[in-house]
């Protein structure tokens, strides 16, 4: 199955504990199809000290999710939307929102 989401793409989760939260794409995981979203299912790791400047502590960093479990962002609906893609004049793909036609 082909991903067709992107780093930077702003999405919202549709399942889970955080379920209606939205942000922006950090990395994308092809392997096991799973995303990581800036301050969304955040969980603790505890880090040991690497060096005299690098100190140890506990860190909050992003957990991945299912990508079946977001979706694209729409600012005008202002939800997760569907998608379709058009190629423009100069052969760029556009995204296009199903609902509402605009550019995501």
């Amino acid at each position: 199955m082909a991903i067709k989401l992107k780093k930077n793409d702003n999405v919202m989760v549709l399942a889970g504990k955080e379920k209606g939260r939205s942000g922006k794409i950090i990395r994308i995981d092809t392997k096991k199809n799973r995303v990581y979203i800036e301050k969304i299912n955040m969980i603790k790791r505890h880090i040991k000290p690497r060096s005299a400047q690098e100190p140890g502590g506990i860190i909050d960093k992003e957990a991945p999710v299912n990508i079946s479990n977001v979706g694209l962002y729409c600012p005008k609906c202002k939800r997760a939307v569907r998608f379709s893609v058009r190629i423009s004049d100069k052969g760029k793909k556009i995204r296009l929102c199903k609902k509402c036609g605009t550019e995501v």
